[in-house]
Formats: structure tokens, C-alpha cells, sequence
């Protein structure tokens, strides 16, 4: 297998509350790590690579749903190394992922615990963006693939074509993008403050 070391370093960008943006980029906070049952993938910090706009309509997003976790939206950037990175785009990844399904399921049936399901958020949610399946694949498979390999993945790296059609018939989607959530802080060289 080819290295899994990515020498590749990328823009991140984060939505969140200014009250955040500002521990971050003047006190040299970090940010938090996403521990939701539902997280597309998994566990850590999510960036939208080279996607400010779509985390700043994220940020808004909450800000109306969740008035008290975003109340004036704002976006952290960063520079970010892919470092051992678990590349959802790179079908060596995704062919582990689907050699360990049956094991997964078998590992849940044994504990008696549910099978979890991707969902829809609300009715029209087309997209399910409520990804509880997927999240917790990738949190009980990573451990997993890194037990074989004798690494310890940084950051996983996934697309996601999301939202209505851009024009009629189309396959590209107008919410599109690349994810990549950050599993470990040491791979994110610097933040700063994006041009408004």
C-alpha cells in the first residue's frame, strides 16, 4: 500500500459563533471536537475544505435553529496538513470500509445494540443529513484499520453531494463540498481571520 502520509496542506474553513472565532484567533484557544452521534465523519473538528461560504451559511443555519450555540455567525480558517489522512475519495479507503461492514454489523448484533440509520433531519430533508450510520462506522472502523496498519489517522477527508439540483436535471448539487475533520490539532499549522 502506498504511503498514507498526504504531503499535502489545504484551507479549512469552520463555522461557529464569533465569541469562538475570537478565542481562536486571539487567545490561541482550540477549537472543539464534534462528538454528535450523527457527525458525517465521525469524531473531531470539522473544516470545509476551500469552502468559506458554505461555513458561513452552516454558521447562519444554526444561528436560527440553535440560537444559543451560534448566536453571530462567523468563520475560523486554517491551514491545515493532511497529514496520515483517511481519504474518503481514494477507493483504498472506501474498499476497507466496505470489507469491514459485515463485521461491524456483526459486532453490533453480538452487543444487542441497534443498527444505526442515516436520516433525514426534517421532513424535506432530502439529503439525510442526520448520518448516525456513517458515524458510527467510522468511529468503531478507524480504530480498527489502525490496530493493522500501526498508524493513527489525523484527519479523514470525505465528499458530499448535498442540496437541491443547481438548475434542472442536474447532477450537481448547489450544498456540494469536501470535509475534513481534523482528529488530531497537531496538524493544523495556523488559523486565521477570513476576508469578509
Amino acid at each position: 500500500m502506498q504511503s498514507l502520509i498526504y504531503q499535502r496542506t489545504i484551507i479549512g474553513y469552520h463555522g461557529c459563533d464569533r465569541a469562538v472565532a475570537r478565542k481562536v484567533l486571539l487567545h490561541h484557544k482550540e477549537l472543539n471536537a464534534s462528538e454528535n452521534n450523527h457527525d458525517w465523519l465521525g469524531s473531531g473538528i470539522y473544516f470545509w475544505e476551500y469552502g468559506p461560504d458554505r461555513a458561513m451559511s452552516w454558521a447562519i443555519g444554526i444561528s436560527k435553529r440553535r440560537p444559543d450555540r451560534v448566536k453571530i455567525p462567523a468563520v475560523v480558517g486554517a491551514h491545515i496538513h493532511l497529514g496520515i489522512c483517511f481519504d474518503l475519495l481514494d477507493i483504498r479507503f472506501t474498499s476497507m470500509l466496505t470489507a469491514l461492514y459485515p463485521l461491524f454489523k456483526s459486532t453490533l448484533k453480538r452487543q444487542g445494540a441497534p443498527m444505526p440509520k442515516n436520516g433525514p433531519a426534517h421532513g424535506t430533508d432530502r439529503d439525510l443529513v442526520l448520518r448516525k450510520l456513517d458515524c458510527a462506522m467510522l468511529n468503531w472502523a478507524i480504530p480498527q484499520i489502525e490496530k493493522v496498519l500501526k498508524v493513527k489517522f489525523q484527519t479523514i477527508r470525505g465528499v458530499f453531494q448535498e442540496g437541491k439540483p443547481a438548475y434542472p436535471r442536474s447532477g450537481i448539487l448547489e450544498k456540494s463540498h469536501i470535509q475534513v475533520v481534523v482528529r488530531d490539532s497537531e496538524v493544523i499549522l495556523g488559523y486565521f481571520l477570513p476576508k469578509a
